[in-house]
């Protein structure tokens, strides 16, 4: 099941949940040692997938970060759920919100390098050349407006 909140509806459960994907992922798996609360989730839309326990499987958010463009990330997939198509079904998710809540918004993000050609698949064009953020090599993507 699929869920689309702001973050003043986000459950403590749910909160923590996410917090507890996003470090299991991002921290220890990546081994990246970094502040991953930014202070941008609270002005977030957040995309939520459960699984048929009621736990997060997958994750990501959606903000504004100026009056023009719109951006996503902290993309996660929770590692028993990888290669069945979840990730798929979570940008589709991603792109469907920024359609409806962010139209005629210029979409860009800072993608992992590792994962530069999921986001191509789905229009995204990389800018620029790749640059080191939070110990990972990333890359500026572009995508069209809806």
């Amino acid at each position: 099941m699929w869920e689309v909140k702001k973050f003043d509806k986000l459950t403590v459960s749910e909160l923590y949940q996410i917090m507890v994907l996003r470090a299991k992922v991002f921290v220890v798996d990546q081994k990246r040692i970094y502040q991953d609360p930014d202070n941008r989730d609270q002005q977030a839309i957040h995309i939520l997938k459960y699984d048929q326990d009621g736990e997060v499987v997958a994750y990501a958010r959606v903000f504004l970060t100026d009056e023009r463009t719109v951006t996503f990330g902290r993309v996660v997939t929770s590692n028993k759920f990888r290669g069945q198509g979840v990730g798929g079904q979570l940008l589709d998710k991603i792109m469907e919100v920024i359609k409806r809540k962010f139209p005629g918004k210029s979409i860009e993000i800072e993608a992992q390098k590792q994962v530069q050609g999921f986001y191509e698949r789905a229009g995204f064009v990389s800018e620029g050349k790749p640059f080191i953020y939070k110990s990972t090599p990333h890359i500026k993507m572009v995508h069209q407006p809806f």
